[in-house]
């Protein structure tokens, strides 16, 4: 479980595959800031984008670490196949820290396309164009994690082509996280807000609840 605060900015720093077919996953290196890792252990989880992964090797001389990513999250993610790259990077949440942003699965539900990025007065405005299946899930002032970052949404409109929401970036955000480097059409993580997503699940269901819930 994530807080979609990140935690430090990290890199790509080389891609190995570990098949030779479309059905095979990569390897990931990530060069992380100085200091990053001192706490980290094999199979910890760390969300890179958004998309929560496993650490499996350490060099903490070079502040490198691997994860495995399977091609289905490849096929399911965007940004994490690029050499030279620059992720977001969140450790799992631990019982003692801070909920800062909001509950974060670390599990990506679609890729949306940026449609605007642009200076308006000290901030920053991103817009995003998710897919049309999110939409049910997005609501004026509700939350939404952009490539792993907790973001408050400010508009919503709906459209053939999809969702588009509009978010402002505070300099400390851009400055701070890999979401400087967007531009228009880049594309982008997104997962949405947990309990919207039970919210639709409840009343999409009915009331089709069992006689007697303590047999």
């Amino acid at each position: 479980m994530f807080t979609g605060i990140i935690t430090g900015v990290g890199r790509i720093a080389a891609l190995h595959a570990l098949g030779s077919s479309l059905d095979h996953g990569k390897r990931l290196t990530i060069e992380a800031p100085p200091g990053y890792l001192d706490d980290v252990g094999l199979g910890d989880s760390i969300a890179l984008n958004g998309a929560c992964m496993t650490v499996t090797s350490l060099d903490l001389p070079r502040r490198q670490f691997t994860i495995d990513i399977s091609a289905e999250s490849l096929a399911r993610t965007t940004g994490l196949a690029e050499v030279g790259h620059r992720v977001n990077l969140e450790k799992a949440l631990r019982a003692q820290d801070r909920l800062g942003g909001h509950i974060v699965s670390g599990h990506v539900d679609g890729i949306g396309s940026v449609t605007r990025f642009a200076r308006v007065g000290e901030s920053w405005e991103l817009r995003v164009m998710a897919p049309p299946e999110l939409g049910k899930y997005l609501a004026y002032k509700g939350s939404i994690t952009v490539n792993g970052v907790s973001l408050t949404v400010n508009r919503v409109q709906d459209g053939a082509a999809g969702c588009e929401f509009s978010i402002n970036l505070i300099p400390h955000t851009v400055d701070n996280t890999a979401l400087g480097q967007l531009t228009e059409g880049s594309q982008v993580n997104l997962e949405i807000d947990t309990v919207a997503r039970y919210v639709e699940r409840m009343l999409s269901a009915g009331n089709t609840f069992p006689k007697d819930i303590t047999a």
